[in-house]
């Protein structure tokens, strides 16, 4: 007898069925936060960060740029089962040809690629103002 099944036999005598569980789970989106693609750094400064950040930002391979971190996205979602949505923080709005935008000035335009990458991908995004 495998651990799982001797766990689902355990399970069962409290009336619980874990195959119905895990079927309903697989439903259940799990939302993963963007900042472990490029140790939370954002793309709206490129200044070292500050203010009690626990992080380097500088680990070898980390995405700079929204392309960059878009596929990263892709490719950890193609490796982790179930329903994903993506949990968006602000420091990751993206600003055009120089464009910036201090967090209390940011606007939904800011985000008009990350929506378009979640409809593409038939996710839901979780907004973090950061």
């Amino acid at each position: 007898m495998t651990r799982y099944e001797y766990a689902k036999a355990k399970y069962a005598e409290i009336g619980i069925d874990t195959e119905k569980v895990i079927e309903t789970l697989a439903n259940v989106p799990v939302s993963v936060h963007c900042w472990q693609g490029d140790d939370v750094t954002g793309f709206d400064s490129k200044q070292a960060l500050s203010g009690g950040i626990q992080t380097t930002g500088n680990y070898p391979g980390k995405a700079t740029t929204p392309e960059e971190l878009m596929a990263d996205i892709d490719k950890a979602f193609s490796l982790v089962p179930g329903k994903k949505k993506l949990n968006l923080h602000a420091s990751y709005a993206i600003f055009e040809d120089g464009e910036f935008a201090d967090r209390d000035k940011i606007e939904p335009k800011h985000f008009e690629k990350w929506v378009k990458f979640a409809k593409d991908r038939e996710i839901g995004i979780d907004f973090n103002p950061t």
